[in-house]
Formats: C-alpha cells, structure tokens, sequence
C-alpha cells in the first residue's frame, strides 16, 4: 500500500499527468450533456425552424440517428418535454436552447450552424480542398446575412411592437426590394466559385445545401414571395433545384413531418 501511494504521488507530480489530467476533465464535461447510444441524435422542436437544414444533411449523409422532437403545445407555445430537457441538463452546452446534436461517443454540440458544418464535415460535404471549404463555409455565411437581414426586419408572425399594416408595408419592402438585391449579389458570387448547378467545385456541397434551405424550404407563407425575389437569379435557382433532384433530399421532404415553420 505504501508503495502503491508513493507511486501515485510521482505520477502526480509529472507534467504529462497534469496535462492528461485537464484533457480527461474536459473530455468528462464534454459528455456530461450528452449520453453515448452509438448513433446521432438530434433534438429539437416539432418544427423545421433552425434545425432542419440539419435534418436535411443528415438525409443527405444517410447516417440513421434519433430525431428527438418536443411537442409545442397548440396555441401556447410551450413544450413541456423542452423545459424536461433543459431541466435534465440535456441542453446546456447550447446555454439551455435548441437544437443540439449528441454524437454517437455522447458529445453534445450546441449552435445550429456549428452543427451543420459539424455534418457537413462528417459526410465529406466541405469540399476536397481547404480553399474550398473556406468558399462553401463563406456562402454559407452569406445565406445566414439574408436570415439574419430578415429577421432584422422585424415582420414576422413572432414580432412585437408593430401593427399588422405596419409588418405589411415592410414584409412588401423586404421581397420585393432588399432580398432580391442580396440575392442578386450571391448569385453573382457563385457564378465565380461553382459550375452549373453547384455554388463551390462540380459536386454537391454544404453551400448549395444552404441556398436550397433558404430559396425552397422557406417558411410555406414566404415561398411564393421568395421565389419572385429570386426571378433573376438564375445560378441560385439552377442550384437549389439540383438539391431538390437528389433522391435522398426528395424522399425526406415527402416523408418529413408536416410543419408550418
């Protein structure tokens, strides 16, 4: 026994078992969130919202995963099997939100796009080259501009503040005049880094997974507006029809849940 404590207090000493030590740490906190299953979970709202450009990756890569949903209660929005969920501690490396996404070792990763790129990496969608990667992640952050621009604009069901002819003047100005003139832009910028029917290189990519998710898999009450902002984009539009081509994209958009958002 007392060589065996003598032991334990020279390893301790070393620095290789300091450092092994902080790596095992953070490896625990890491997994704390999550459990370990051997497959990929998916948690999230009875909805698309920011999650299903994930879902739709996660077809695309084939790879079977639970696809955790909480119910919103009608009319209220509230789910009680999110508040169990945060409670249980399941969601705190995404600061107590959704989504998060538990890797198959139990690692919870939080933040929507964080996740998408996670999967795009993981289903060899980044690109072959590091240059490439660098294009597919910046369009990427050119279709989150256009989300975010949206949502700047402050018309939606979920705002406040405003008066329904007041959302109205602005929804109006936002179709028919700011998105078409970002959009515009992006297909100008793909035009230089994509082929025919891809935003980066000649083969499917995160990027043209994103332009699709913006363009087609809108909101239902915002798709036909956003099809009319996009008229003149024609490198966008060739793009995420070639999304919408990929059997593997195709069968899960007619097999989803319904949602209206």
């Amino acid at each position: 026994f007392f060589d065996a404590a003598r032991l334990i207090d020279t390893i301790m000493a070393t620095k290789t078992s300091l450092v092994l030590l902080l790596v095992l740490a953070t490896t625990c906190n890491a997994f704390a969130a999550g459990e370990a299953n051997g497959k990929l979970q998916l948690r999230y709202f009875s909805a698309r919202g920011v999650a299903e450009t994930c879902r739709i990756l996660l077809a695309i890569g084939q790879e079977p995963y639970d696809d955790i949903r909480f119910d919103i209660t009608p009319g209220k929005m509230e789910s009680p099997a999110f508040d169990e969920a945060k409670e249980a501690g399941h969601l705190k490396l995404n600061l107590d939100r959704a989504p998060v996404l538990v890797t198959p070792d139990g690692v919870t990763i939080g933040q929507s796009k964080s996740i998408e790129r996670y999967l795009a990496r993981r289903f060899s969608l980044m690109g072959s080259t590091s240059e490439e990667a660098a294009l597919i992640d910046c369009v990427g952050e050119h279709c989150r501009d256009v989300r975010d621009a949206q949502m700047r604009k402050s018309f939606s069901f979920f705002a406040r503040g405003k008066t329904d002819e007041e959302k109205a003047v602005l929804r109006k100005e936002w179709f028919e005049t700011d998105m078409p003139a970002l959009l515009k832009k992006i297909d100008t910028a793909v035009h230089e880094t994509g082929s025919p029917g891809y935003a980066v290189g000649s083969s499917l990519t995160y990027a043209d997974v994103a332009i699709f998710s913006l363009l087609k898999d809108c909101s239902p009450t915002d798709q036909d507006e956003t099809a009319k902002a996009a008229a003149k984009c024609e490198a966008l539009k060739a793009i995420a029809d070639n999304v919408v081509k990929d059997s593997r994209v195709s069968i899960w958009l007619e097999s989803r849940p319904p949602s209206n958002f």
